[in-house]
């Protein structure tokens, strides 16, 4: 693209990812630049702007259409009817390094709502609650290329049998993930996630929850899931420092109900 094309899109993406989902992927593309210096001639394009923009069907103010904002570590759709958003998802976020360790940029961490939040939920879990929370094995990689997740029945810890103060923590993270979106799409996920019944939402994880030990987990309700999958070493080696995050609808994304 030329400059005024490039500005155009970027333009499109704050508007429909909002200003926290903008600045969000604006650092996840800038980590491409730390990758092209650890990697030197890899494999793999790394550069801030290898993103690629897809619309789907004829942009109307009265119409259905959709696009994408894709590429590395961030798979952003947005499906519109009637000049709104009535989806957007896949919501697809990762970093590599989860958590820059040196450089001009170290102590960067693009993705924070994932890990802290997390940690808080499994802090405030008893014993026995572990026991059903933590799978013994690792959950796998975010499935790609379907329209809708396969990702099964729930497993783990319901939140109807959690305390008032941890369905507040289990609350606070899925929160974090929401607010990637616009405030009035996140708003009515988390209207929908309500509607279906907050009880019904069920917290699972496996591996160490501690940094730089391999780690997944999934919140998965009625009418959504995210998944979380921290299991590689980043590029300078660091153990599990490369995240994959998601939100999805369970139902179909792309407003496929």
């Amino acid at each position: 693209m030329n400059d005024k094309q490039k500005e155009l899109a970027l333009a499109l993406l704050k508007a429909s990812a909002g200003d926290a989902g903008h600045k969000k992927a604006s650092l996840v593309m800038s980590l491409e630049s730390i990758l092209a210096d650890l990697e030197k001639k890899g494999a793999m394009v790394r550069d801030p702007n290898w993103y690629f923009v897809t619309v789907f069907g004829k942009p109307s103010k009265t119409g259905k259409w959709g696009w994408r904002f894709e590429g590395h570590h961030l798979s952003l759709n947005f499906t519109l009817d009637g000049g709104k958003i009535v989806s957007a998802t896949p919501c697809f976020y990762g970093a590599n390094p989860a958590v820059v360790k040196g450089g001009d940029k170290q102590g960067t961490e693009a993705l924070p709502e994932s890990e802290k939040p997390y940690l808080d939920v499994i802090v405030q879990l008893d014993a026995d609650q572990k026991k059903v929370a933590k799978q013994a094995k690792q959950f796998p990689e975010i499935e790609e290329n379907v329209k809708k997740p396969g990702v099964g029945k729930p497993v783990g810890l319901a939140a109807k049998a959690m305390t008032d103060k941890q369905k507040e923590a289990l609350r606070k993270l899925i929160k974090g993930y929401a607010e990637r979106m616009r405030p009035e799409v996140a708003k009515a996920e988390l209207d929908e996630l309500e509607k279906a019944g907050f009880d019904e939402v069920h917290f699972a994880y496996a591996g160490e929850a501690v940094p730089g030990q391999p780690r997944t987990y999934r919140v998965q309700g009625p009418t959504f899931v995210i998944e979380y999958v921290n299991t590689q070493a980043d590029s300078a080696k660091n153990p599990a420092n490369h995240i994959h995050s998601s939100w999805r609808n369970v139902k179909g994304d792309f407003g496929m109900k």
